[in-house]
């Protein structure tokens, strides 16, 4: 294995792999380092446990959510902001194995549980929803804003008989700007 990061990503994706294929009580870091074809040694070198690799796929995604509310908070409050937002989104989520996560999530909850890292994604969400939908805003504008956000995640497990991968992302990205749109053409109608 040569690049340290390199090493670290090869690990993330073979565990998500087998969590994904036996669950991820069932998997053990044995297995891991079996497929990865090194030592379990070596892989103590960068995970010493099965939490500490989903610790780093979990902030892996913390620092691009981080990444992504910095450039809005320098950005002007606008429609036009909140569509460039949901497409920096969207193709952040569907780079870099983030189907392989949202269906180890799905398949895996408890996991999650009790990481410390989840609350910090939470509230990262949390956050995300403020920016595309501000309080203030009518809850109809804040709940399509919600929902545009939902989308984008959906479509990476639902409608999977025979639709492709890219199919489902340009639909589910499709439906969070038109949300996003309806959302600013209602923003200070209160329903």
């Amino acid at each position: 294995m040569r690049d340290r990061s390199d090493t670290r990503t090869r690990i993330q994706e073979v565990a998500l792999d087998l969590f994904t294929e036996h669950g991820y009580e069932a998997t053990s870091l044995r297995e891991i380092a079996e497929r990865l074809g090194v030592t379990k040694a070596a892989l103590y070198y960068h995970f010493k446990t099965k939490e500490d690799i989903v610790t780093s796929l979990i902030e892996d995604r913390l620092a691009m959510i981080e990444e992504l509310l910095d450039w809005a908070h320098t950005q002007p409050d606008t429609v036009e902001m909140r569509r460039e937002f949901v497409q920096r989104y969207a193709e952040h989520l569907h780079q870099g194995g983030h189907d392989k996560v949202m269906r180890f999530l799905e398949r895996n909850q408890t996991a999650l549980r009790d990481n410390p890292k989840s609350e910090q994604m939470r509230d990262l969400m949390l956050h995300v929803l403020e920016v595309l939908g501000p309080a203030g805003t009518s809850v109809t504008f804040r709940l399509k804003s919600a929902l545009a956000v939902f989308a984008l995640h959906a479509s990476t497990f639902l409608l999977r008989d025979g639709i492709s991968d890219e199919e489902r992302h340009a639909a589910g990205l499709q439906v969070a700007l038109d949300l996003i749109d309806q959302g600013a053409a209602e923003r200070h109608t209160r329903v």
